[in-house]
């Protein structure tokens, strides 16, 4: 008899109080975020290198059409974390989606969803301590440090934050996003003014003329907006942080869905308001990936020190990114190893409620990273930011395929939904699955970057069923121990 089993019985014997399951992995957790760390880690994760540095090179292959691609991935995206958010209003979780997938999946559905974020992360983080030494490098005082001692260094001064505590952290991301936030700011009002002002940016009067005379919204034709899609995900990945996050703060039920809300309206201003006064103020052709459209900008109308400034906020966008990456899989980890399905040591904590075990689990690929940038320094950054975007993509499948079971059992009376709900249900999650599988499908249109990235899938999938083989044994022990104590 399966646990879900058991409780499903339990509701039926008690309807008036519906068994809310608790997940092991989250004992011994400290609630020590605020809400202004919450609200912060939501900008933070919507706001980040896919925007600062990777929206030149796609504003240059695809034009201000970007400006759409970043409008249909950010709704979907809201979908997401609104569907994560309700999750977290029916039983909050520092597990987060892996708890949620162990009881409403199964263990394998957790087993999956846990080790492709961590995939997801553990390459994330490879990319981000390469962007980090890359960005260190502009300036002339580091030029001649190697590439994979600065990714080194790097990481040690993010793990050294991230085992000292929560709050720490909390403080940390706070003050990235504070920055983040400040600088698109303040972009934004100096690119309305010489608009307003139709100020010349690099010998051409800005305005609706730098789309209309440079091949319009669609330069180079539909294509290349679609084979952006798969950046432009990455993009947002980290928006789910709000999910893990919420276990670990006294009252998500206020907290969450003020921040999950207030991700549609950022969305809108940040990513999409930026691409379109990009586009308006210079052609797409003026941009590149090797700089940041901002930097572009700035650089055009003579702003002193405009490179430093950007490339300083670039390089708090990729510590930012690690630092969250250290510490939703530690937490996920956690979850995992109490549930048989990860390795032991990555449950323990120490003093200050830190999950130092899935922590350093993570650091140690990332240590890999180090040696990938010795190996191969120039193609480093694009060979894991591909891997990433495959656990970027599972991930959220699994979150929408766990909602849609959550509103079923809601539907035949075992558990009660909350009043913050994702709308449109089953419809916008099924629209939701369909739109990523179909940017996965369309990925193998670039030969050079996404198919490649595609025929990674059956060695993941191997891999997978390998390590299943390997705990099952131990998860099949943990969940014997669980139904005695549930039927008891």
């Amino acid at each position: 008899m399966s646990k879900d089993a058991v409780r499903t019985a339990q509701a039926a014997a008690h309807p008036e109080a519906t068994v809310t399951p608790a997940d092991a992995g989250d004992a011994g957790y400290s609630k020590d975020l605020k809400a202004r760390h919450v609200n912060m880690i939501a900008i933070g994760g919507a706001i980040g290198t896919g925007l600062f540095l990777g929206a030149g090179g796609r504003l240059h292959s695809a034009g201000p059409a970007l400006a759409l691609a970043y409008l249909v991935c950010g709704i979907f995206a809201f979908f997401v974390v609104r569907a994560l958010g309700e999750l977290v209003l029916y039983r909050p979780s520092s597990g987060s989606f892996v708890s949620y997938a162990r009881e409403f999946l199964g263990e394998k559905g957790a087993y999956v969803a846990g080790w492709m974020y961590f995939l997801n992360w553990s390459t994330t983080g490879i990319a981000d301590i390469t962007a980090i030494a890359l960005y260190t490098h502009y300036w002339s005082l580091f030029t001649d440090i190697p590439q994979w001692t600065l990714a080194l260094v790097a990481l040690a001064v993010v793990l050294a934050v991230n085992l000292i505590s929560v709050k720490i952290f909390g403080e940390m991301e706070f003050w990235f996003a504070i920055i983040k936030v400040a600088t698109l700011v303040g972009f934004m009002l100096i690119g309305i003014f010489l608009l307003a002002t139709q100020h010349e940016v690099g010998g051409r009067t800005p305005g609706l003329s730098a789309i209309s005379d440079h091949g319009g919204v669609f330069p180079h034709g539909v294509m290349p907006v679609v084979l952006v899609m798969q950046g432009v995900i990455f993009a947002y990945a980290a928006l789910e942080l709000v999910g893990v996050a919420a276990g670990e703060t006294a009252e998500p039920e206020k907290v969450v869905p003020r921040a999950v809300n207030s991700i549609m309206w950022r969305v809108g201003l940040f990513y999409v308001g930026s691409v379109v006064l990009l586009a308006l103020l210079l052609p797409g052709s003026v941009y590149s990936a090797d700089q940041s459209p901002f930097v572009t900008v700035l650089s055009k109308i003579g702003v002193p020190a405009a490179g430093d400034v950007m490339n300083l906020v670039v390089l708090t966008a990729a510590m930012s990114s690690l630092n969250s990456g250290l510490y939703s899989t530690g937490r996920i980890l956690r979850s995992m190893a109490m549930a048989g399905s990860a390795p032991k040591f990555t449950a323990r904590m120490n003093r200050s409620q830190v999950r130092y075990g899935g922590i350093l689990l993570t650091c140690a690929v990332c240590v890999l990273g180090v040696g990938l940038n010795y190996l191969m320094p120039s193609q480093a950054f694009e060979i894991v930011l591909n891997v990433a975007s495959l656990g970027i993509v599972s991930t959220w499948v699994i979150i929408m395929i766990c909602h849609l079971v959550f509103v079923r059992r809601a539907k035949a009376g075992l558990l009660t939904r909350p009043s913050f709900r994702l709308p449109g249900s089953p419809v916008t999650e099924f629209t939701t699955i369909a739109f990523l599988i179909a940017v996965l499908a369309l990925m193998w249109n670039d030969p050079e970057v996404g198919r490649k990235t595609l025929l990674l899938i059956p060695v993941i999938a191997v891999m997978l069923v390998g390590g299943w083989f390997g705990v099952r044994r131990r998860v099949a022990k943990t969940e014997d121990r669980e139904l005695a104590e549930l039927a008891e």
